[in-house]
């Protein structure tokens, strides 16, 4: 018995030694083997010489699991946005050009409260501005349509 669980012990510590651990930044994946190009307490940029893909696939089996994420495809890039409540915002992996020595490169940024002010900001002023639309619109079909009705009765 104690060859047993010796032996489990053993079998367990060496296969999490052969698991490849995952590094974390703001609680966010990072990709492996990557080089650090800045770090600041809000955003961390990489750069790997990878292929896009590889790096894209890697991303989508590390967030598969979580729920609220997003996957924009923006051409130049691929924009992944947290809409729950993590500590990250939002994670760039850009496309390969001349200006990145075709390495591809990675943004993670934390979220921060002037995006959520902003955000809030232009939806509050976006729906004061469809209001006023429609105030415009009701006013000028009013005006036209008792126009309309005031000759007719006439």
């Amino acid at each position: 018995m104690r060859i047993l669980i010796t032996t489990m012990i053993w079998i367990l510590v060496s296969a999490a030694s052969q698991c490849p651990a995952v590094e974390k930044f703001l609680e966010a994946p990072i990709f492996p083997n990557a080089q650090v190009l800045k770090q600041t307490d809000s955003k961390l940029v990489l750069k790997t010489q990878e292929g896009f893909s590889e790096v894209l696939a890697f991303y989508k089996k590390s967030l598969s699991d979580m729920k609220d994420i997003k996957f924009r495809d923006w051409g130049h890039a691929i924009y992944i946005e947290d809409d729950g409540n993590r500590p990250w915002h939002s994670i760039t992996i850009a496309k390969p050009s001349q200006s990145s020595g075709n390495g591809v490169v990675i943004t993670i940024r934390k979220d921060s409260w002037t995006w959520i002010f902003s955000t809030l900001l232009l939806r509050y002023v976006g729906v004061f501005v469809v209001l006023v639309v429609i105030l415009i619109c009701m006013s000028i079909s009013g005006t036209l349509l008792s126009k309309k009705f005031k000759a007719s009765q006439q």
